[in-house]
């Protein structure tokens, strides 16, 4: 399993990491233990989850539930020492999460306190920002984004305070280092800004989507991880299942992701089904499972930190962990850029 180092940090992470979103709602305790330890046994070890999973759906009931089972896992098998932990505070407009109120120096002492409880961990590797307090254009907003609403002092004002409530948690030694998600080229290179001026913790990765489907990633945050060595950590890399087949002409599996969602957050379009389609073809005339292709192209990304994915069944993540040691071909590469060409962004 390849390594990579986390930004500027010493923190050093496996190039595949284990999601958990659906740990508590689609995967019981006992499950989710199984691919951690099949996870850890393969090589990986850096386990991505946030305080506000499980999804599919979200629920005040269940809010908390996912970091609660890695708890488990950690108390069962001592292993905290094997593992990279990541975790996110949850942004503005969450109602049942205090109440919808945005990230400040308010809210992030007692919510590193909840997730380490739930965690039953005294630390916490890499504490991320599940999304802007001024919003993002994430989430299929990028169609009709409008910043002109956003006020630079005060999204000023909340970096230099949320940096400070940071560097007083690092100081304590409950969290390592510090991240982002759902963020913007902008937004970041204002968070590693305002961080060198005050002296508080330096973003060292940036949670966004990217997939064969979404590749929003590729210009100008291509741009910033490069220079400013803040890598991509990458989540839905297999774009909700749509990237693995499983539902062209119309299928919906028992108990998937689109059984639960039946427009996959706003992925499903034709024009997903089609590009889909090109890429299976691509797979199939080279002999590949799409499932390991569409991981092993994002291995490929200069500025890939580490690709997330998830599972719910053993077999799903054995196949997952198949894209680990495949390398594509330039040929494959070729194609599959022939393909994007023809079918960019379709959804």
């Amino acid at each position: 399993m390849k390594m990579n180092k986390l930004g500027r940090t010493s923190i050093e992470v496996s190039q595949f990491c284990l999601g958990s979103m659906t740990w508590g709602t689609q995967n019981t305790a006992d499950e989710a233990h199984a691919q951690i330890d099949r996870a850890v046994d393969a090589g990986i070890n850096f386990i991505d989850t946030a305080e506000m999973y499980p999804v599919n759906p979200i629920s005040e009931e269940t809010i908390g539930r996912t970091e609660r089972i890695i708890g488990l896992w950690f108390e069962r098998d001592m292993r905290r020492d094997e593992v990279i932990l990541a975790t996110k505070h949850s942004g503005e407009g969450l109602s049942i999460v205090r109440d919808g109120a945005p990230i400040s120096s308010k809210t992030i002492a007692d919510t590193v306190e909840g997730s380490l409880r739930r965690l039953r961990t005294d630390y916490i590797d890499l504490y991320q920002f599940h999304w802007p307090n001024r919003g993002s254009y994430m989430f299929r907003k990028n169609w009709d984004f409008d910043p002109s609403g956003q006020l630079m002092l005060d999204t000023q004002e909340h970096m230099e305070e949320a940096l400070d409530a940071l560097q007083k948690e690092v100081k304590r030694g409950t969290i390592r280092a510090f991240g982002l998600s759902n963020e913007s080229a902008w937004g970041t290179t204002k968070w590693l800004e305002t961080a060198e001026r005050m002296g508080g913790p330096r973003v060292a990765s940036v949670q966004n989507e990217y997939s064969l489907l979404c590749r929003l990633y590729d210009t100008d945050m291509a741009e910033m991880s490069l220079q400013e060595e803040v890598q991509l950590l990458a989540f839905s890399p297999l774009a909700a299942g749509l990237l693995t087949g499983k539902y062209q002409g119309g299928k919906v599996p028992a108990k998937s992701r689109m059984s639960l969602s039946a427009d996959l957050g706003g992925r499903r379009t034709p024009r997903a089904f089609e590009a889909v389609a090109a890429y299976l073809d691509i797979a199939k005339r080279h002999g590949l499972d799409p499932t390991q292709m569409a991981l092993a192209w994002c291995k490929t990304r200069p500025f890939m930190g580490s690709i997330i994915f998830g599972a719910t069944t053993m077999a799903q993540l054995e196949t997952c962990l198949g894209a680990v040691d495949l390398d594509l071909s330039a040929d494959v590469m070729a194609e599959i850029g022939a393909a994007h060409r023809q079918h960019p962004m379709p959804y």
